[in-house]
């Protein structure tokens, strides 16, 4: 049935003026976004199926845009619009994460690096350096690697946190295997890294591990 049939309080768009976005169920959310279906595929049934393909939020979130482009019915438009939420999102995040200490907002750290860490190919290793009251001053990508491992060399992150002028850094990398677990060879790493850069006075926070459903704190976990 198109939206327009449907009666009004069912339509996504006047539930939400209603009722706020936590009314609306997952299809009902990315049909705003979709607006329109394809021929024989009413919108409803277009995100239904679109959410089922790439298994829910998390995985269409993080869907490449060349996987996004092969399915029927999503033209450059509406896989703009899917890539934009990302960004927004994570931009979101950011920025409140510059605002004021991490250790203020541990979830929102977790979130922001699931949403730029989680589901990638390949692992990752990522630093956030902070200044010296624990705002974020940036982060980067530091190091890339293989479906199973990365090299990293603790004197670029020294070099780089020195040139931000840091005072500390929380390390981040994601497992592509889905499964957050820290390795003997992740402590291992942590304890290196950490001897490392307290050599420059710079601390090292926490560092987390990013999965497809989770992210393990080394801090929370007792491991730093």
């Amino acid at each position: 049935m198109p939206l327009a049939d449907l009666p009004p309080d069912a339509r996504p768009r006047e539930k939400l003026l209603a009722r706020g976005p936590q009314a609306l169920a997952d299809a009902e959310l990315l049909a705003l976004l979709l607006r329109t279906g394809v021929q024989g595929l009413p919108v409803l049934q277009l995100a239904q199926a679109l959410l089922e393909q790439f298994g829910g939020w998390h995985g269409l979130l993080h869907a490449k845009l060349a996987d996004l482009a092969k399915v029927k019915g999503l033209g450059p438009a509406k896989r703009a619009e899917i890539a934009a939420v990302l960004e927004i999102a994570r931009r979101s995040l950011l920025q409140e994460l510059a605002q004021r200490p991490v250790f203020d907002a541990p979830e929102a750290v977790k979130q922001f690096l699931r949403l730029k860490l989680a589901g990638l190919s390949h692992e990752v290793f990522a630093v956030l350096f902070l200044d010296a009251q624990h705002r974020l001053i940036a982060m980067e990508e530091m190091f890339r690697g293989t479906l199973t491992q990365t090299s990293v060399y603790p004197r670029e992150i020294i070099k780089r946190g020195l040139d931000l002028g840091c005072a500390a850094v929380i390390l981040a990398h994601n497992h592509p295997s889905g499964v957050a677990e820290p390795s003997r060879s992740d402590e291992l790493l942590t304890q290196a890294l950490k001897t490392a850069l307290a050599l420059v006075d710079m601390r090292v926070l926490d560092h987390l591990v990013v999965g497809s459903g989770e992210v393990i704190s080394f801090a929370e976990r007792g491991l730093l």
